[in-house]
C-alpha cells in the first residue's frame, strides 16, 4: 500500500508540482489550501506524512502542527514545513508536535521527494529535525 501524503499550501503551483512529483514516485497524495482544511483532512484520513507551508491564511503551518499535536489520533504524524522563513523558526517552534524537517523556499521537488522518502523510512527512529535550503538541493 502506498504511503499517504497530505500537501498543504495556498499557492496552487506548489501544490501541483509536489503532487505530480510525489505521485510519480508512487505515493498517494491529497492536498489542502490552508491549515484549517488540512486539519480536517488529517483527522479524517490520518496521512503518513504532512508537508505544509509555514505562512498560510486562516491557520499557519505552525498552528496546524500545534492542533495536530493536541489531537491524540494525529499527534504522531510527521510534518515537513516548507517556508521562505525556514531559518526564522526557533528551536522551541521545532519542538511542536512531530515536526521532522524544515525546507526553505525555493526548493527543488527532487529534494522534497528525497526528504519525504528519508522521513518515511526512518519514521519510527528519527527525532532529528532537518533544515535544508536552496544550497542543499
Amino acid at each position: 500500500m502506498a504511503s499517504r501524503i497530505l500537501v498543504v499550501d495556498d499557492e496552487a503551483h506548489i501544490l501541483h508540482v509536489l503532487s505530480v512529483k510525489l505521485g510519480n514516485a508512487g505515493l498517494e497524495v491529497s492536498t489542502a489550501v490552508d491549515g484549517e482544511e488540512a486539519y480536517e483532512i488529517a483527522c479524517q484520513d490520518l496521512p503518513d506524512l504532512i508537508i505544509t507551508d509555514f505562512q498560510m491564511p486562516y491557520m499557519t503551518g505552525l498552528e496546524l502542527c500545534r492542533a495536530l499535536a493536541d489531537n491524540a489520533p494525529t499527534a504522531h504524524i510527521p510534518v515537513l514545513i516548507l517556508t521562505a522563513r525556514g531559518y526564522a523558526l526557533d528551536d522551541e517552534d521545532l519542538k511542536i508536535g512531530s515536526i521532522k524537517g524544515v525546507l526553505s523556499k525555493p526548493f527543488s521537488p527532487r529534494s522534497v521527494l528525497q526528504l519525504v522518502e528519508d522521513l518515511l523510512a526512518t519514521e519510527a527512529g528519527g527525532d532529528q529535525t532537518k533544515r535544508l535550503g536552496p544550497e542543499a538541493a
